[in-house]
């Protein structure tokens, strides 16, 4: 197998995925621009990539040995960033995203999954002790008082293919809310992708309105959502019903044992047009003893989509936790503002989203070839380091 590079890297993205095009035509709105957007914008994507997350880190690369080693084409100094993301247009970065996605899907990259599936979910970020912008919202103690301030946004993630993939944002505008948000990136994100891309929405207890599944079946996809205390009435009569029942189906998953109950006869709630509520409830018995119970809602008839399948969808719902939210977070710097600057801090967390994207199509299917274990993702980013290394010292 040739030894692992950056610019290696930029040219799977560039043969397979159209990069070239979209480093082009990225939506530069600078009047009149020194340093090509395509060195500007790879130096965001490769910096990420590599776990650089804030700008001074990404500037310092760009004006180092390893600058062409790393594919940036021109070098690029102090606030050269800040200026280009603030005028940078986010639509071609959202483009560029979904092409990614549905080229993935073309070239199997979900081919051993029966069912491949949407997650959304609300976050905090770029936290901050006084207001920078429009877009900070307050965020409070335990006695209300305000202590500090932050960005929130909703984010989409594929999930239950073995390959997470975020790939939108929306942020709260002012006066938003987590539900109002995620409901416009759901709109947003299925109308791009087409309506047969996914299967199915996974979401957590606060989405089970009446609204927003209605929402995810008129784009022809199945809601999976979690069933809690805010729909008091199924919750009791489902958990009556199934505490006094065996499990319908006993399996062992991962070395735990895991109970499932499943009717899909329960009525549904009054604004709810469906007509009948399928419940599962799931008992999962870990190895140090304690029991995870949840309670899940969805319309998928049990003809079509046994327990276990089910079951599968519902935990895929963790996906967006951890493999969108701490992955980007921890190792990519969605939590750090790089510029704070509304424009910017969609930018970044957009390309961001698509470093991850490409990295894990690359390390997890492309270099996956064959019967070796793929790379991790941290010995992933130690080869792409030691290569510009390599190129960087004197000779």
């Amino acid at each position: 197998m040739p030894a692992l590079s950056a610019r290696r890297f930029k040219a799977f993205a560039a043969r397979r995925f159209g990069l070239g095009r979209y480093l082009e035509h990225c939506g530069d709105g600078r009047v009149k621009p020194q340093i090509p957007a395509r060195a500007l914008l790879w130096g965001h994507v490769i910096g990420y990539v590599l776990r650089e997350c804030s700008y001074l880190a990404i500037e310092a690369l760009g004006r180092s040995r390893g600058r062409r080693a790393a594919g940036i084409a021109r070098g690029f100094g102090d606030d050269a960033l800040a200026y280009f993301s603030e005028r940078l247009d986010p639509l071609p970065t959202r483009l560029m995203l979904i092409s990614v996605l549905r080229r993935a899907k073309r070239n199997r990259a979900f081919e051993n999954s029966r069912f491949i599936g949407l997650a959304l979910d609300g976050t905090g970020s770029c936290r901050s002790r006084k207001k920078r912008c429009e877009l900070c919202r307050p965020r409070h103690d335990a006695t209300r008082r305000i202590c500090g301030y932050g960005h929130q946004l909703s984010l989409i993630t594929v999930v239950g293919t073995g390959l997470s993939l975020p790939f939108d944002i929306e942020p709260y505008g002012p006066g938003d809310s987590e539900y109002s948000a995620s409901r416009r990136l759901l709109d947003r994100a299925t109308r791009a992708l087409g309506i047969r891309f996914a299967d199915y929405v996974v979401v957590d207890g606060e989405y089970a309105t009446a609204p927003f599944l209605h929402d995810v079946c008129a784009r022809g996809l199945h809601p999976v959502a979690r069933l809690k205390g805010n729909l008091p009435v199924l919750f009791a009569a489902a958990r009556g019903r199934f505490d006094a029942l065996p499990p319908t189906a006993v399996h062992q998953i991962d070395g735990e044992k895991v109970e499932l109950w499943d009717a899909d006869d329960f009525d549904a709630w009054k604004d709810l047009r469906w007509p009948a509520v399928r419940v599962l409830r799931y008992r999962q018995h870990r190895p140090d003893g304690s029991i995870c119970e949840a309670y899940w809602l969805t319309n998928w008839s049990k003809q079509k989509v046994g327990s276990l399948s089910l079951y599968r969808m519902a935990k895929s719902r963790w996906e967006v936790e951890n493999q969108a939210f701490n992955d980007s977070k921890t190792h990519h710097g969605l939590e750090h503002a790089a510029h704070h600057h509304p424009n910017s801090l969609l930018v970044n967390a957009l390309l961001i989203l698509l470093a991850i994207v490409l990295e894990r199509l690359y390390r997890l299917r492309f270099l996956r070839r064959g019967i070796h274990q793929p790379r991790s993702a941290i010995d992933f980013v130690r080869a792409l380091r030691l290569s510009l290394a390599a190129h960087a010292a004197p000779g």
